[in-house]
């Protein structure tokens, strides 16, 4: 019988990940991730009940395991230096490459297992001895954008359960064998850090310096709180208002202006805002790089958007993606992730330049 230690989050996901796997005859493990610890913060305490509640009605053996230096080192320090140079970082990636499908695998292998197990919404294929991470069938779900950073060593042990699920069957099951997780709210916010103020967090780690709201002609409309706090095409919380002479339209960010601290602003959907490339310097291709220098495929910007036509021109040092559409909001820090024309996840890139 092989051995499955499955990543246990005190979610319904992974919950029911655990139980299916069961079902398939396979050895189950549950193994909960603490990668936060901070005082008076007890998220990951209710979640290890839950996962003990899990794991003792499905009947399989449970442990925990402290990753935070890891988290912190590896993760959490990349996240701080990324809000310093004012791009807006994506840290789920990398806390999946760095830990969910790192020290958790090599911990896996100490108890044992013959795969590891996530309730990510994400398809693993096999084609010619080359493991190919695919979209999960509920496209409302899948998070295949959120993986695109991991290696073939990695895919090659890991499961993904819910693969062929949409969300609604997996409440379901949960409900029908009695979970605890069965209408448990899905977690957001920071990875593994959870919902909170996001501004009063950060603050704790880097110093927030105020400072003007200005046009593009450098006319001054307000305050900010501090240029780590906002993000491209952001239109809440500007706090600006009415403005005599203004368009009347609402207000978004445009770019940050770091030398100066100025947030620069504009009115309406503003053409400066949309741009026609941008460049990854860092590529992780997940079956392969291609053979061909030059194609065209689809790529996401962020989680959740509709797959946008692109073509790819592969250069000595760096990988340009041209928009056949030019595209709102594109930011550094983020992921270019490409697809091809049959959900099969290419590979991604941190954002690092953006072309207008």
């Amino acid at each position: 019988m092989e051995t499955v230690v499955v990543g246990m989050s005190g979610g319904v996901d992974s919950s029911v990940s655990a139980y299916l796997l069961k079902k398939q005859g396979y050895n189950v493990i549950g193994l909960f991730m603490v990668n936060w610890e901070e005082e008076g913060c007890c998220t990951a305490e209710n979640d290890y009940e839950d996962v003990k509640r899990v794991c003792n009605k499905i009947g399989i053996p449970y442990f925990s395991v402290n990753y935070s230096k890891q988290y912190y080192d590896k993760v959490f320090k990349y996240f701080l230096e990324q809000y310093k140079k004012g791009n807006t970082p994506n840290p789920d990636v990398l806390c999946n490459k760095e830990v969910k499908f790192g020290p958790f695998l090599e911990q896996a292998k100490k108890l044992g297992a013959d795969y590891i197990a996530t309730g990510h919404y994400a398809k693993k294929i096999v084609e010619n001895g080359k493991y190919l991470l695919a979209k999960a069938k509920d496209l409302n779900k899948d998070q295949s954008y959120f993986l695109n950073q991991l290696s073939q060593k990695q895919l090659e042990k890991v499961l993904f359960p819910l693969c062929e699920i949409e969300k609604p069957e997996v409440r379901k099951i949960a409900e029908e064998i009695g979970l605890s997780t069965a209408k448990k709210k899905d977690s957001t916010g920071i990875c593994f850090i959870g919902e909170r103020n996001f501004k009063k967090f950060l603050k704790t780690f880097l110093p927030a310096k105020k400072g003007e709201i200005v046009t593009q002609n450098g006319e001054r409309v307000g305050t900010h709180d501090g240029l780590m706090f906002y993000t491209l095409g952001q239109r809440r919380g500007l706090n600006i208002g009415g403005k005599s002479g203004g368009s009347g339209e609402r207000w978004f960010v445009l770019t940050k202006d770091l030398k100066n601290n100025q947030l620069i602003v504009s009115q309406g959907e503003d053409d400066a805002l949309f741009s026609k490339s941008l460049v990854c310097k860092q590529f992780n291709w997940i079956p392969s790089q291609p053979t061909q220098y030059e194609f065209d495929c689809f790529a996401k910007f962020r989680y959740r958007q509709p797959d946008q036509a692109v073509k790819v021109l592969i250069k000595e040092n760096k990988i340009e993606i041209v928009f056949k559409q030019r595209q709102r909001a594109v930011t550094p820090g983020q992921y270019a992730v490409l697809y091809d024309k049959n959900g099969i996840c290419l590979g991604g890139g941190e954002i690092e330049e953006v072309f207008f």
